[in-house]
């Protein structure tokens, strides 16, 4: 009975991934999210002898029971739950199913915690630290187009180590860009942002050109790697920004490229920008996610208000 519950789970959680994959036009990070929850639901139900066909809601609440008891983050816990119910509403829809089990099951809610910003001061120190960080001068030329370019743009970071290098060509004041879904969007440039993708694509040309030589082909993407990718990775582009926080002084704990997001967001907030304008730089498909950054505005002028204004003092 395991095994062929096992094998039902395998059977189901591929065809669902592999239309998905088809009708969503999802991003191959929400695929590998997708993949690692149902996967995990999956192995939970072999061990438990349930099989997909014939689970209830009864024993999927006892799954986010074991999943709660486990010590996983409430985040988690909802994005699992909804990995659930996306493959049980296709099972109805496939006719695999007479009733769709996931439902009316309730979930843990989202966090509502704020999201960690830096100062401008902190972005300063982080773009004036990153010229000198890297082993190499192509290295050293390469963090700072990175780390130029994601606080100009507020790039998800897979959108920016993947971006092909065609999209940058002609010292363009605008790039674009092609995000979650598939979706495309415009980003504009700064001006040290093009002045570092400049510096940064004539050391690439001149690396294109030396493999030309050898008759190697030359990359696709603006930041190359060995890997199987092609592109840097999103593990070694964190890796790289933890080093650019350490020369910058900076607790590295503190940085991420989500955080340069963030940060971006918040500032462009502060100076005066539109909400709507935002969402459509950051890729958001509904301005209710865009508006957490009106909550990190408010704490700061909250602050702002009880550390300086006189009536505010004991």
């Amino acid at each position: 009975m395991t095994q062929l519950a096992g094998q039902d789970s395998l059977r189901w959680i591929s065809t669902f991934l592999d239309a998905h994959a088809a009708e969503q036009g999802s991003a191959r990070n929400t695929q590998l999210a997708y993949a690692r929850d149902l996967r995990d639901f999956g192995e939970w139900c072999s061990r438990q002898a349930l099989s997909f066909p014939h689970i209830t809601r009864a024993e999927i609440e006892r799954y986010l029971i074991h999943c709660d008891a486990q010590g996983l983050a409430q985040a988690t816990r909802a994005r699992r739950l909804a990995s659930i119910r996306q493959l049980f509403r296709f099972a109805y829809a496939e006719g695999w199913r007479s009733d769709d089990p996931a439902s009316r099951i309730a979930g843990p809610g989202k966090s509502k915690k704020l999201p960690v910003t830096l100062s401008t001061d902190d972005v300063g120190a982080l773009l004036r630290a990153a010229p000198q960080t890297g082993r190499s001068a192509r290295d050293r030329l390469r963090n700072t187009c990175l780390l130029e370019l994601l606080y100009a743009t507020g790039l998800r970071v897979t959108e920016l180590v993947s971006l092909p290098v065609v999209a940058v060509r002609g010292d363009p004041r605008m790039i674009l860009v092609r995000g979650k879904g598939d979706k495309e969007r415009m980003v504009p440039l700064s001006d040290p942002a093009r002045a570092a993708l400049i510096a940064w694509l004539r050391d690439w040309d001149a690396n294109a050109s030396e493999l030309r030589a050898k008759r190697l082909p030359e990359p696709r993407y603006l930041f190359p790697s060995t890997g199987r990718e092609g592109h840097l990775s999103r593990v070694g582009f964190y890796l790289i920004l933890k080093d650019i926080a350490l020369n910058a002084g900076l607790d590295p704990a503190r940085i991420s490229p989500h955080v340069l997001r963030h940060a971006f967001a918040t500032h462009l907030l502060a100076g005066g920008a539109d909400l709507r304008a935002i969402q459509t730089l950051l890729g958001h498909a509904d301005v209710s996610t865009t508006e957490i950054y009106t909550h990190v505005l408010e704490e700061r002028l909250r602050s702002l208000v009880l550390d300086f204004h006189p009536l505010a003092k004991p």
